[in-house]
C-alpha cells in the first residue's frame, strides 16, 4: 500500500477534547456530529474519539470511534492514532473486514503491552464503526463503550458490554476472580481504582476483575492482562432506507440512559451535532459524573 503512510495521517481524530464538531460524507448523504465533555473526576480527560470520512483506494470510508481510558490517557491516545491504521493495513480488509478488524485489535493490544513502559499501566475500552461506501457498517468493541443503531426508530445494540459478571467463567478459567464489593470499600482497598471509582453508584455493588477493573475486556492493563481479554465482538449491518442513525458513546451516557432513550432523543433532532450534544446534556442532567463522549451518525434526512 504505497500511499498508506501518507493516508494514515488522516486517521486520527485529533486530541481528546471537551468540545464538539461535525462533518459529512463526500457525497453528502451521511452526516455526523460529536460532543465530548470532561467528567467531574479529578483527573484529565480520558476519552478520545475519531469521527471522519476519508477516501481510501478509491472508496469512501466513514471512521468513527470512542476510546474510554482509565488510569491515564496514554492508551486511548495510542488507539486514536493507531487502531484504524492497523485495521486498514490488513491485506484482507476489503475481502474480509471482520477478520481484519479482529486481527488488528489483537495486534494493537500486543503493541500496547510491548510499549507498556511508555504507555503506563492504564488501559482503554474501544468501540469502532467503519462505514464502507455508505452501505455496509462494521462495528467492533472491547469494554463497555457502546454502539446503537436505529432502524425505523427502533434501537438495535451493535456492540456487547463486556462486564465481569457476564464473563466470569473466562476470568476464573484464567486464574482470576470477580468480586462484587460495595463501591466505598473498593475505593479504600485498591488505590489502583482511584480513577475508576468516581462515577459508580455508592449504593449497591460493582463487579470487578480481581477487585479492580469494572470491564472484562480492554486494551492495555498489563497488570491484569493475564485475566482479561482484548478480542472484540464484531457485528455488521447493511445501511438501507430503514436505517436512521448510529449512536456511539462512552459509558458516561449508558450508565444513565437506555438505548431507546438515546435513539428517541437523536431522532427528533436532524442536526447530528446538536443531537449528540443533547444526549450529553441529558446525561449530565441525570447526574452522570464520568467523562461523556457521543457521536451521532445520521444516514437519512
Amino acid at each position: 500500500m504505497d500511499n498508506f503512510c501518507c493516508f494514515s495521517s488522516q486517521l486520527s481524530g485529533g486530541r481528546s477534547s471537551y468540545g464538539s464538531g461535525k462533518g459529512r460524507s463526500h457525497q453528502g448523504h451521511t452526516k455526523y456530529g460529536f460532543t465530548l465533555v470532561k467528567g467531574k473526576a479529578n483527573h484529565p480527560m480520558e476519552d478520545y474519539h475519531v469521527a471522519k470520512f476519508v477516501q481510501y483506494h478509491g472508496r469512501e470510508l466513514g471512521l468513527f470511534a470512542i476510546y474510554d481510558g482509565h488510569l491515564g490517557d496514554k492508551v486511548p491516545a495510542y488507539l486514536q492514532k493507531n487502531l484504524f491504521h492497523n485495521i486498514l493495513k490488513e491485506e484482507e480488509f476489503w475481502t474480509d473486514p471482520g477478520r481484519s478488524i479482529s486481527k488488528a485489535y489483537e495486534r494493537t493490544d500486543q503493541a500496547i503491552l510491548s510499549h507498556s513502559p511508555d504507555l503506563g499501566r492504564g488501559g482503554s475500552t474501544a468501540v469502532t464503526a467503519i462505514l464502507m461506501n455508505g452501505r455496509n457498517l462494521w462495528v467492533a468493541n472491547v469494554g463497555d463503550s457502546r454502539a446503537v443503531l436505529s432502524k425505523r426508530g427502533q434501537a438495535i445494540q451493535m456492540s456487547v458490554d463486556h462486564e465481569p459478571n457476564t464473563e466470569r467463567n473466562s476470568i476464573e478459567n484464567k486464574g482470576g476472580f470477580v468480586s462484587n464489593m460495595p463501591e466505598i470499600k473498593v475505593k479504600v482497598l485498591h488505590s489502583y481504582l482511584e480513577y475508576e471509582t468516581e462515577n459508580k453508584k455508592l449504593s449497591g455493588d460493582v463487579a470487578r476483575v480481581n477487585g479492580q477493573l469494572a470491564v472484562s475486556r480492554a486494551f492495555g492493563d498489563k497488570n491484569l492482562k493475564s485475566h482479561l481479554r482484548s478480542d472484540p465482538d464484531i457485528t455488521s449491518a447493511d445501511v438501507d432506507g430503514d436505517t436512521d442513525l448510529l449512536i456511539i458513546a462512552s459509558d458516561g451516557v449508558w450508565k444513565v440512559m437506555a438505548n431507546q432513550e438515546a435513539v428517541d432523543i437523536a431522532k427528533k433532532i436532524k442536526d447530528p451535532q446538536k443531537a449528540a450534544k443533547q444526549i450529553v446534556v441529558e446525561s449530565l442532567n441525570r447526574e452522570s459524573k464520568d467523562d461523556i463522549s457521543c457521536i451521532v451518525v445520521r444516514f437519512t434526512g
